[in-house]
């Protein structure tokens, strides 16, 4: 474990945010919470990553895998250490996205994807829950409106996010009775740098897929809705206000995320199905 800023005395309230690479949500809502006046517990799996905000006043920056035991526990030992095991407020903001048809997926990244997505999510809650319970704070779960619904080639994207809807909400029934709120992020479109660092995308030579090729790379880089993505300092303001204020259950922030909640809630499958196949090729894609 690794770390800087640990000499600083925490503020009344503590957050921890997992994520915080620069350039991410996790990065927006770090400084937006420390503008806030909280101390803030900011982790990624490389403390390079979140250089800008080493050495900064009200600010612990942790290395933290989230798919590892043990750094979790490091962790929770350096954040118990400075807070008398209390944390006000988890935020579970790490993620991994893949792109790919079902049909040609890599099956080790898509396993990487759930056990970073998924049991990521898992893993942190049960590490932080005593130090959440102890504050009778709150457990934020970043989610998206892809777990929603069922977008071509972001399938096993959008099942790893319905699973950490479903696993949220279950939570907050669970953890009730300790005085915990749980928060399940609905995300819409927010711009990041999560595409920055993509590969060009490329499909396997026996795809099936070929003639949508242009559409499926658009999607796995990021610029097939990049003119409909809000700011991420919008959103982090937004939710961090949210969160201060005491929210429970779903949240739904960022572009598209309110339409989103009606639209899937209300039409019939054929029209969301016209929705959700728009600009994917799959109609230039023969047998």
């Amino acid at each position: 474990m690794t770390a800087s800023a640990m000499n600083n005395s925490p503020r009344a309230k503590s957050v921890l945010i997992t994520g915080c690479s620069e350039g991410g949500l996790g990065f927006a809502l770090a400084k937006e919470f420390h503008s806030r006046g909280l101390h803030v517990f900011a982790t990624a799996r490389s403390l390079a990553k979140m250089a800008p905000l080493a050495n900064v006043p009200g600010f612990t920056l942790l290395q933290l895998d989230v798919t590892s035991a043990e750094s979790l526990a490091a962790a929770v030992a350096a954040v118990s250490a400075q807070t008398s095991g209390r944390l006000d407020y988890l935020v579970n903001n790490s993620g991994s996205q893949y792109v790919n048809p079902i049909l040609d997926v890599d099956m080790q990244k898509s396993r990487d994807m759930f056990e970073v997505n998924v049991w990521g999510v898992v893993s942190t809650t049960r590490a932080f829950a005593p130090l959440v319970i102890a504050a009778r704070g709150s457990i934020v779960n970043m989610a998206s409106i892809a777990g929603l619904m069922y977008p071509p080639y972001m399938v096993l994207y959008a099942a790893t996010k319905a699973a950490c809807i479903t696993i949220s909400e279950g939570l907050r029934l669970e953890l009730r009775p300790f005085g915990v709120k749980v928060v399940t992020v609905i995300t819409g479109n927010v711009k990041t740098n999560i595409f920055v660092n993509a590969p060009e995308h490329h499909l396997p030579e026996a795809s099936r897929y070929g003639a949508a090729e242009k559409e499926i790379a658009a999607r796995a880089t990021g610029t097939d809705y990049a003119d409909m993505a809000g700011k991420k300092e919008d959103f982090a303001r937004d939710l961090a206000g949210d969160i201060l204020k005491g929210a429970s259950g779903r949240v739904y922030r960022g572009k598209m995320s309110t339409l989103m909640r009606y639209l899937t809630g209300c039409l019939p499958t054929s029209v969301i199905d016209m929705f959700t196949q728009y600009n994917t090729g799959l109609g230039q894609v023969k047998s």
